[in-house]
């Protein structure tokens, strides 16, 4: 069994409260639930209207299809026109790691 873990540091565009920093995030978080069946949460920045950190976590058989995901993954937020991505920390633990 392997377990990656994303965390994607993101810049929002035109926001200005953290309303309209949580109508911007939660789409991005449901489209990654729903195209990947990850889990993903607003996982950091919470106190900051412009950041958000969104985490991705997946478990899988296989390394490369857990690397396949979160690399998936990154770069649909990556596409998105209203983020700018700043960072994307990858993690993978398998059993050698025990």
């Amino acid at each position: 069994m392997y377990v990656g873990a994303l965390e994607l540091d993101v810049l929002l565009g035109d926001v200005h409260s953290l309303k309209e920093k949580r109508s911007a995030v939660r789409p991005v978080i449901a489209e990654l639930r729903r195209k990947f069946e990850v889990s993903v949460a607003e996982a950091g920045h919470m106190d900051l209207h412009r950041r958000a950190l969104i985490g991705v976590a997946v478990v899988a058989q296989d390394a490369e299809h857990v690397r396949d995901l979160l690399d998936s993954c990154e770069r649909l937020v990556a596409g998105r026109p209203e983020l700018q991505l700043l960072s994307a920390r990858h993690r993978l633990v398998g059993p050698e790691d025990d």
